[in-house]
């Protein structure tokens, strides 16, 4: 067993399970935390004895607290921090309320500061680590009907990039993954024209599978990566070739 403890949020299904359950096999301990914490125990089941479901929901930094604390005392002070929670729904700019607005933004933006302002001083403490936020290539080459969540994601690369320079002192690499179009509830919840469209649009015509995306993140936090940080990788298939 690896003496490494992984922070995973967005880990009831998707890539922040597939990436939870990647740590687990690498024998390293994780923290499965997720807003639907049955699905969050349904994804620690499968490795009971290195995976522990918390509850959390990112955009409420109470609730960050509060799990960074039972963290703290049920598993230990994570090394490696994977921001994968994630939400939106497709519309057109001109139709969205300000509560969606800001729901897209407390989750996709907010939540990764929540999580890094939380845990940070504890991995500083320990010496070093990783980080490794997800954001999405909506970010870098935007996605109409996704405006606001495009830019919530292009907040989450800046933030990245800036945090990565904040941290190099402390021996913390910060590194950034943005899939495009997975195998996810999320996309199975976008309109049936517009999901067609997007796997034709791949040049490998088909999805990302969640453990695709998964991998780039893994390599991100593993000792591969230690002189990697400040940086940006799509797994998109092809779809984005972004400078």
């Amino acid at each position: 067993m690896s003496d490494k403890i992984a922070l995973v949020t967005g880990a009831a299904s998707g890539i922040g399970k597939a990436v939870a359950l990647g740590f687990a096999a690498h024998g390293e301990r994780v923290i499965a935390a997720d807003l639907d914490e049955a699905a969050a125990k349904a994804t620690a089941q499968e490795y009971p004895e290195l995976i522990t479901a918390l509850p959390v929901d990112v955009a409420n930094r109470a609730q960050v607290d509060l799990l960074r604390d039972r963290a703290q005392a049920e598993v230990g002070a994570p090394t490696i921090i994977v921001n994968a929670a994630g939400w939106d729904r497709t519309d057109q700019f001109l139709n969205a309320t300000t509560e969606f607005a800001e729901k897209v933004v407390a989750i996709n933006y907010l939540g990764p500061v929540h999580v890094c302002s939380a845990f940070l001083p504890g991995m500083i403490a320990a010496g070093g680590g990783r980080v490794v936020n997800l954001a999405s290539d909506a970010g870098r080459v935007g996605s109409a009907g996704e405006t606001i969540y495009a830019g919530a994601k292009g907040g989450v690369i800046a933030f990245t990039k800036s945090l990565a320079r904040e941290m190099a002192r402390h021996q913390i690499t910060v590194n950034c993954v943005c899939p495009g179009p997975t195998d996810t509830p999320l996309f199975h919840a976008q309109p049936e024209k517009l999901k067609e469209a997007l796997v034709k649009a791949i040049p490998f015509r088909r999805l990302a599978r969640p453990e695709e995306v998964a991998a780039a993140v893994l390599f991100f936090a593993s000792d591969s990566a230690s002189f990697i940080t400040g940086q940006v990788i799509s797994v998109s298939g092809g779809l984005t070739m972004a400078g």
